[in-house]
């Protein structure tokens, strides 16, 4: 076990990458909270880690919500005696791929909602309880942003910038909460034509000549998967990760364009 009983919550977790984040951080030992807006989705992921063994309960929340984020935490704490060592803040959302001057102001709100007033809530409720926990053990956030941030490409104008955002706001809060022994890292995986938003960053359905389209940028010759950016969440979450902060990890396949 890796992350032994470390309390971990993991927002958007009701399916996609955040489902696999949580499953996969549940076997390494950890108590996630797993979050969704969809409880429906939320329950049978929370279900299925519990029947393999894990540990894991659902919370409901709506990440834009402070109120939302001041619950989560707390059903955090309570499902891990009072701690909380590590927030996933994976919920995400994408206006769909189109020219930036056809995206809606409603669209927009909504994607810098969901992508970065979240982690602003996630710290205002988190960042305390972290700075709480015994024997200054800290804590640590790991935002999962996209290679959109860094490798922009035409149509999601909107969507990108927010990833941008995510990733510049990681490294200020990484400066910012080291004194506390508080790490701030970021994963940035390449698209995935199986994740329920692939139609809205593709511009369509993603059929064979879509998937062709976006497989031909990535040398390594396939798409990401949730178990590759499970596999980073888990190193950055564990202590193997000690003096690991303010990084992003590239999760993609060395995408070129």
């Amino acid at each position: 076990m890796r992350i032994p009983n470390k309390s971990i919550l993991v927002t958007g977790a009701g399916s996609g990458i955040g489902q696999g984040i949580a499953q996969r951080l549940a076997t390494e030992g950890a108590r996630v909270l797993v979050n969704d807006i969809n409880p429906t989705l939320g329950e049978q992921v929370t279900a299925a880690i519990n029947a393999a063994g894990g540990q894991a309960q659902f919370a409901a929340g709506d990440v834009t919500q402070g109120a939302d984020w001041a619950r989560l935490v707390q059903a955090a704490q309570d499902f891990s005696s009072g701690r909380l060592d590590v927030v996933v803040n994976n919920a995400g959302w994408t206006h769909r791929n189109r020219p930036m001057l056809e995206v809606t102001e409603a669209d927009f709100d909504k994607v810098y909602a969901v992508n970065m007033k979240s982690i602003y809530w996630s710290a205002v409720h988190a960042v305390p309880v972290m700075r709480a926990n015994p024997d200054h053990s800290g804590g640590s956030f790991i935002n999962i942003a996209s290679t959109a941030g860094v490798r922009p490409r035409p149509g999601l104008t909107w969507y990108n910038g927010s990833k941008a955002a995510v990733i510049v706001t990681s490294k200020s809060m990484a400066a910012e909460l080291g004194p506390d022994n508080i790490r701030v890292n970021c994963i940035n995986p390449v698209f995935n034509p199986d994740t329920g938003l692939s139609a809205e960053f593709a511009g369509g359905p993603v059929d064979d000549a879509r998937r062709a389209k976006f497989l031909a940028t990535i040398p390594l010759g396939r798409f990401s998967t949730a178990l590759d950016v499970a596999n980073a969440a888990l190193y950055l979450a564990s202590d193997e990760a000690a003096f690991i902060s303010g990084i992003c990890i590239e999760v993609d396949g060395a995408r070129c364009v």
